[in-house]
């Protein structure tokens, strides 16, 4: 069919053209339209397929890059209402401690000869501190109960032997100067606590001050022996004497420099001060 319409136009354009100039112009047009045509729609469609791959081509070189993230609005804040005028909190006030009577009975530690003699001053109602202070409030009592321990029913422990002490031979014998000084179980300040507490002061008070020195000998075995007191005031020597057979406890020897348990004299002084 094709070739049929090529040989028509063919035709034609014989006897159109027929006597005239053939080598250019019209009828050369006429002739080649068909090629032309044709090279035409390749060249068209080469183009375009190039305009549609170069995009694809391009993109394929390109690095992926990751679309950022959606932006999401925060959530609304609550705003609360502050009044005008907002209350205040202040700060509770520090109160001051209450302060209650103390008198300072620590009396300096007993020595073989003691160069002074301190003077315990007495004030009503006061409890043992640091410094006499006669302003303040009676001490409340001391209402503290100690928990109660609970008795186990496990096996009971065999009795624990006390250590044995070895005596000197000549246990009569008085070391002047032992290299370690005789000492009461618990610390002397725990001795002089009880002296103060069975001291019977209530025949001493219209005086001014009184004073004595207490001294004993410190077994080897713990006890004291030969308590004698050395003071102006015989009533005052007495009492002295009976508070200090009345404390309970025992005392730890004095060591010589062997480290021997020796026999020792101990000086205990006491002295009181009253208000009038």
């Amino acid at each position: 069919m094709k070739h049929l319409q090529t040989n028509q136009d063919f035709r034609f354009n014989e006897v159109l053209f027929e006597g005239r100039n053939k080598q250019y112009g019209a009828y050369v047009l006429r002739n080649e339209s068909d090629r032309i045509l044709t090279k035409a729609l390749f060249v068209g469609v080469s183009l375009l397929a190039a305009i549609s791959i170069t995009p694809m081509v391009i993109s394929a070189f390109k690095t992926t890059e990751v679309p950022p993230p959606p932006f999401v609005l925060p959530p609304p804040i609550n705003i609360v209402d502050v009044p005008d005028n907002p209350a205040v909190i202040l700060p509770p006030k520090a109160t001051a401690a209450t302060k209650v009577k103390t008198v300072d009975d620590r009396l300096p530690d007993p020595t073989a000869n003691p160069a002074t003699e301190k003077v315990v001053e007495k004030i009503e109602g006061a409890v043992s501190g640091v410094k006499n202070n006669n302003e303040g409030i009676i001490a409340p009592p001391n209402t503290y109960v100690p928990p109660t321990s609970t008795i186990g029913t496990g096996p009971i422990a065999p009795p624990v032997k006390p250590p044995v002490i070895e005596v000197p031979k000549d246990s009569k014998e008085i070391d002047q100067f032992p290299a370690v000084q005789a000492n009461f179980e618990g610390g002397i300040d725990s001795f002089r606590n009880k002296v103060m507490n069975k001291f019977d002061t209530s025949g001493f008070e219209d005086q001014n001050s009184v004073s004595t020195v207490v001294t004993f000998i410190v077994e080897t075995n713990g006890t004291i022996s030969d308590i004698k007191v050395n003071g102006k005031d015989s009533d005052f020597n007495a009492e002295a004497l009976r508070t200090i057979k009345a404390v309970k406890g025992k005392w730890i020897p004095g060591k010589n420099k062997k480290g021997e348990p020796v026999r020792s004299y101990f000086k205990f002084p006491i002295s009181m001060k009253f208000d009038n």
